[in-house]
């Protein structure tokens, strides 16, 4: 929505933030009602967590707003630097962030464009929220045409995503998204160049899940990432069970949560008002890449089938749906459809075998502790996404000196699977064992960790 200049007010002499505002998404055409309308609604804002506006500078035919410049990064680069937070360290700045979109909801103003790069924090912790861009008062309609979607597609209600109107409850999934974003280390939705695809999957599949991840943090995700906006909590009580904490009555019932990958399997509601008494927060401590993802073998069984069907819906769009092409021909590899010719010879098998597949995993543990992006590089892209990311795996593993293989390891290389045992000598000295099976990809040598089974 513009660039935005580091300024210095010589009446103040304080640093400032200058945004050149007044053209539409998208055009080079000044629209002089949305200048105005932008510097109204933020400067109607005065709040401890929202940047300051200070003025509207009007310069020829350009417009600068002069907004409280904040010395800090966005949640968006803290998370890309530190890896995911931990729901004790993600509280409160959602709080915070979670407290002023309360008083523009108080004020009859939709953020509507809530995501982490929009959410500064300053080294001690402070949160303002900014970038009222695309804000819109209730008693305004001009500013979004009918079904024209604005905000950043990960982060969209699914009513947004739909071309509806946003409300303030829409503010309350993007908050959730975010707060999904901040503890994983990644979006809850990979829109990549496939736009219609991740608002398909907004608006018509289950929202996606944390599970023992989010800790005291899980009912938040449940009651904001909620499908239908009226089973959604207000951004206040979003914000007071942030400010309760882990022994925080629920506001209310939590919707349904539906597993990844199923159409039908609701959650006992009664069940989840056991979280309303006081509980301790579990300490969310990143599971080593061998068993990241332990008890939900089911997400990556699904993560693994979506990339078969992206594969096929490309390779469809790619021949314009031509029943005469082959969709089992590899031009590279000369292997054919079934219904196609075959080879006379079987072709060689490579080779797999239980010493190749302890050998790599032997090689992997003494690699992990010492240079953990060459180790990083030993898991498949699908399962580096679902470790959370390289930010996430470094930060884990810096907390240990070693990792040694003990006693005996089963090696399958029919099904390419490892299961051992493994000793971790962490940094503070005291050392700790653990049972870890892995499903591996490729052959002795050219192994990669594809997750667990």
């Amino acid at each position: 929505m513009g660039a935005v200049w580091l300024g210095q007010d010589e009446v103040l002499g304080r640093s400032v933030a200058l945004k050149r505002i007044g053209f539409g998404p998208g055009t080079d055409d000044l629209d002089l009602d949305r200048a105005q309308r932008e510097a109204r609604l933020a400067a109607r804002l005065n709040h401890p967590h929202v940047v300051a506006v200070y003025d509207l500078v009007v310069e020829g035919e350009d417009r600068w707003l002069v907004m409280e410049y904040v010395e800090g990064m966005t949640l968006a680069e803290l998370v890309r630097r530190d890896g995911a937070l931990t729901p004790d360290q993600a509280a409160p700045l959602l709080r915070q962030a979670a407290d002023a979109l309360a008083a523009a909801h108080a004020a009859g103003i939709v953020h509507r464009d809530v995501k982490p790069s929009n959410i500064l924090v300053t080294p001690e912790g402070q949160v303002k929220l900014s970038d009222f861009g695309i804000a819109r008062a209730q008693a305004d309609a001009s500013l979004t045409q009918t079904g024209l979607v604005t905000g950043s597609p990960a982060y969209l209600a699914p009513e947004v995503a739909s071309g509806q109107q946003a409300t303030a409850a829409s503010d309350v999934w993007s908050l959730g998204a975010t707060l999904f974003h901040a503890l994983s280390g990644r979006p809850p939705y990979d829109v990549g160049e496939n736009l219609l695809g991740a608002l398909y999957r907004i608006v018509h599949e289950e929202p996606p899940r944390l599970g023992a991840s989010a800790g005291w943090l899980a009912p938040v995700l449940l009651a904001t990432m909620a499908q239908e906006s009226a089973d959604r909590w207000s951004m206040d009580q979003v914000r007071d069970f942030l400010v309760g904490g882990p022994s925080a009555p629920l506001p209310a019932p939590l919707p349904r949560a539906v597993p990844v990958g199923t159409s039908e399997a609701p959650v006992d509601r009664s069940a989840t008002q056991v979280m309303s008494t006081p509980v301790q927060p579990a300490p969310v401590v990143p599971a080593p890449a061998a068993r990241r993802r332990r008890g939900h073998p089911a997400l990556i069984l699904v993560v693994a089938v979506l990339v078969v069907a992206v594969v096929v819906v490309a390779w469809m769009l790619g021949s314009d749906g031509d029943p005469g092409s082959d969709p089992g021909a590899d031009p590279g590899s000369g292997a054919t459809s079934p219904s196609g010719p075959t080879s006379s010879a079987p072709a060689k098998t490579p080779e797999v075998t239980a010493d190749g597949m302890e050998n790599f995993i032997e090689d992997y543990l003494a690699t992990v502790t010492s240079d953990p992006k060459a180790a990083w590089e030993r898991l498949t892209p699908d399962f580096q996404k679902a470790s959370g990311g390289f930010g996430q795996y470094k930060k884990f593993w810096s907390g240990y000196q070693t990792a040694d293989l003990i006693g005996n390891t089963q090696a399958d290389p029919d099904n390419l699977t490892i299961t051992y045992s493994v000793e971790y000598l962490h940094t503070d000295g005291h050392k700790s064992t653990d049972e870890v099976t892995l499903r591996l990809e490729g052959t002795d040598g050219d192994f990669l960790i594809a997750g667990e089974s």
